[in-house]
C-alpha cells in the first residue's frame, strides 16, 4: 500500500516537473515570438512611414518650405516617427499581455473566491485613474519637448550649415545651442519626475493589494475556509502580475509619446498639397515650344498676401532669348518659379504651346522646363553624379559635352580623380563660379524646351560667362531661353529685354531700343557699364 502511494507520488512529481518544463519552454517561445513580431511590426511601420514622409516632403510646395524650417522637418522625420514606431513594441503588446493576464486571472480567481479575487484586483481602478491622469500630463510635456527638440535641431542645422560664418566671426559663444539644449534637458527631467512618481504610486497600490490578499487570505486559511494552496494560487498570480505592473509607467509614457508624435507626424502627412496635378491632367505635349504669359498676377500667401506680380504678359518662341532685369525684390525670380509651377499664379495664365501649365502633369512640365536657380546647391557626391542628377543613366560623353558647354570640362579633367571627384557637402570644395557652372551643366543634361537661368552666372567672371554664352548658342537654337540677371552684360544680347519694377513690366524692347528710350534701363546701363560717365554727370 505504501509502495503504491510512493509510486503515485513519484509519478505526480514527474508530471509536475514535466509540466513546468513544457510551460517554461512554451513561455520562452511565446516571449521570443512576441519580441520578434513586436519589433518586426514596429520597424515595418517605421519603414512605411518614412517612405510616406519622404514622398510628402518631396511633393509639398515651395510655399510650405518657405515657412517650415528644415530642423523641424528633421525632428519630425526622426524623433516623432520613431516615437510612433516604438509604440507597437512598448505599448500595444504590453497592453495585450496585461489585458490577457488580468482578464483570465480575474475570471479564475473570482470564480475560486470572490472576496480574495476582488482584493487581488483592487489596484486596477487606481492604476487606471493614475494612468489616465499621467498620460494627459505626459502628452502635454511630450508636445512641448518635441517642440524644444525641434528648436535644438534648428539651431544645430543652422550652426553646421553656417559653420564658416560662425567661426569667421568667432561667434560660437553667441549661438543659442546651450540654451536650447538646457531647455530640452529641463523638460526631460520634469518628465522623468512625472513618470517615476506615477510608477511608484502604481507599484505601491499593487503591493498594498498584495498585502490585503495575504492578510485576509491568511485569516481564511486559519479559519479553515480555504487551503494554503488556494492562498498560494492568489499570491502566485499577483507575483506574475508584478513585472507587467512595474512596466505600466513605460506603457503610459509610450501611449503619451505615440499620441503626441503621431499627431505631429500625421498633421504633416495629411497636409493638403498646394501644387498638384489637376483632375484628369494630361502630359504636356511640346510641339513648337512657345511660352506665353498672359496678364499673370501672383502674391505670396494666396489672396491675403501682398501682390508680387501684376499684369505680366510676354511671349517667347524657340530660338528666342528673353532677358529680365530689375531692382532687387521686383519679382524677377518669382517669374522663374511660376513657369515650372513651384508656385501657382493667382491671376492670368501661363501656357506652353497653348496648354495651361496648371492643366498638365507636374512631371511632364518639369521635364520640359529647366531652371538654374541662384542657389547653386550640390550634393555630397562626385562631379559626374551631380551633373547627371536629372538623368543618372546618361553616357559619359553626354556628361562631358554638358560640362564643356558650361566651361567646366577643362577644370574637371585637371583634377586627380577627374569626374569622380567628390565635391563635398553643398559643393564646399568648389568656388562659387564653379558651382554655378556645374548647375548649368546639370540643367543642360535634361535638354528642356524652356531653359531659365535665374541669376545663375552672378559668380562667374565676364570672360567665362561670354564663353558659356557662345557655347550655349547652339543649344538654344530650338528652345526658349530666359535669362534673369542683375548684370546687363549677361542679357544685352537677348531678343527682348523686360525691365521689371514693383512686379510690373515698366520697359521692354531690345538693348538698343531701351538705351534709346532713356529710361530706367538706360540709367542702369550708365551705372553698370559707364560708371565713369555716370560719376562725371553726377558731379
Amino acid at each position: 500500500m505504501a509502495e503504491g502511494a510512493g509510486t503515485a507520488a513519484e509519478h505526480a512529481l514527474w508530471n509536475t516537473a514535466l509540466t513546468l518544463l513544457v510551460v517554461s519552454v512554451l513561455r520562452g517561445l511565446f516571449t521570443m515570438a512576441q519580441n520578434y513580431y513586436g519589433e518586426a511590426v514596429g520597424h515595418q511601420t517605421g519603414y512605411e512611414l518614412r517612405l510616406a514622409f519622404y514622398e510628402k516632403i518631396q511633393r509639398l510646395s515651395f510655399a510650405f518650405h518657405d515657412r517650415v524650417h528644415t530642423g523641424d522637418l528633421i525632428t519630425l522625420g526622426l524623433l516623432d516617427l520613431d516615437g510612433v514606431r516604438m509604440f507597437f513594441s512598448t505599448g500595444v503588446l504590453r497592453v495585450v499581455l496585461l489585458g490577457v493576464l488580468i482578464g483570465v486571472g480575474a475570471y479564475l480567481l473570482i470564480s475560486t473566491d470572490p472576496v480574495l479575487g476582488l482584493l487581488s484586483l483592487s489596484f486596477v481602478p487606481f492604476v487606471a485613474w493614475r494612468s489616465s491622469v499621467t498620460q494627459l500630463r505626459l502628452r502635454s510635456t511630450w508636445l512641448t519637448l518635441q517642440q524644444r527638440l525641434s528648436v535644438l535641431s534648428r539651431v544645430m542645422d543652422e550652426n553646421l550649415g553656417g559653420i564658416r560664418v560662425v567661426r569667421a566671426f568667432a561667434a560660437q559663444s553667441h549661438e543659442k545651442f546651450d540654451r536650447a539644449k538646457q531647455d530640452a534637458l529641463d523638460l526631460a527631467n520634469e518628465r522623468v519626475d512625472i513618470r517615476v512618481g506615477n510608477t511608484s504610486a502604481m507599484n505601491f497600490s499593487f503591493l498594498a493589494a498584495m498585502g490585503l490578499v495575504l492578510w485576509f487570505g491568511g485569516q481564511k486559511v486559519m479559519a479553515g475556509q480555504i487551503s494554503v494552496g488556494t492562498l498560494a494560487q492568489f499570491l502566485t498570480f499577483m507575483t506574475i502580475l508584478q513585472m507587467p505592473v512595474r512596466q505600466l509607467g513605460l506603457m503610459v509614457n509610450s501611449f503619451a509619446r505615440a499620441s503626441t508624435c503621431g499627431t505631429r507626424l500625421f498633421e504633416l502627412l495629411d497636409t493638403e498639397l498646394d501644387i498638384k496635378d489637376a483632375p484628369g491632367a494630361r502630359d504636356l505635349v511640346v510641339t513648337e515650344g512657345v511660352l506665353r504669359f498672359d496678364d499673370v498676377g501672383f502674391r505670396y500667401g494666396g489672396s491675403g498676401g501682398r501682390p508680387t506680380l501684376s499684369g505680366i504678359s510676354f511671349e517667347a518662341r524657340p530660338g528666342q532669348t528673353i532677358g529680365i532685369v530689375g531692382p532687387p525684390g521686383s519679382g524677377k525670380s518669382t517669374i522663374a518659379h511660376l513657369i515650372p509651377r513651384f508656385y501657382d499664379v493667382t491671376r492670368g495664365t501661363i501656357t506652353i504651346d497653348g496648354q495651361d501649365i496648371r492643366a498638365v502633369t507636374l512631371q511632364s512640365l518639369r521635364k520640359a522646363v529647366g531652371v538654374v536657380q541662384q542657389d547653386a546647391f550640390l550634393f555630397t557626391t562626385s562631379i559626374e553624379n551631380n551633373i547627371a542628377y536629372g538623368n543618372p543613366w546618361a553616357r559619359e560623353t553626354r556628361i562631358e559635352r554638358a560640362a564643356e558647354s558650361a566651361q567646366l570640362h577643362n577644370y574637371i579633367i585637371g583634377l586627380p580623380a577627374g569626374y569622380t571627384t567628390i565635391v563635398g557637402e553643398r559643393g564646399a570644395s568648389l568656388s562659387g563660379g564653379q558651382r554655378q557652372r556645374l548647375t548649368i551643366a546639370r540643367s543642360l543634361m535634361l535638354r528642356p524646351s524652356v531653359l531659365v537661368l535665374d541669376d545663375s552666372t552672378a559668380a562667374i567672371d565676364a570672360g567665362t560667362e561670354q564663353r558659356i554664352r557662345a557655347a550655349m548658342k547652339r543649344f538654344a537654337k530650338d528652345r526658349v531661353t530666359l535669362i534673369i540677371s542683375h548684370r546687363l552684360s549677361s542679357l544685352m544680347h537677348a531678343d527682348e529685354i523686360l525691365f521689371v519694377e514693383g512686379g510690373r513690366i515698366v520697359e521692354r524692347g531690345t538693348h538698343e531700343e531701351l538705351l534709346a528710350l532713356g529710361g530706367r534701363y538706360r540709367a542702369l546701363y550708365d551705372l553698370q557699364l559707364r560708371p565713369d560717365d555716370a560719376a562725371l554727370g553726377a558731379a
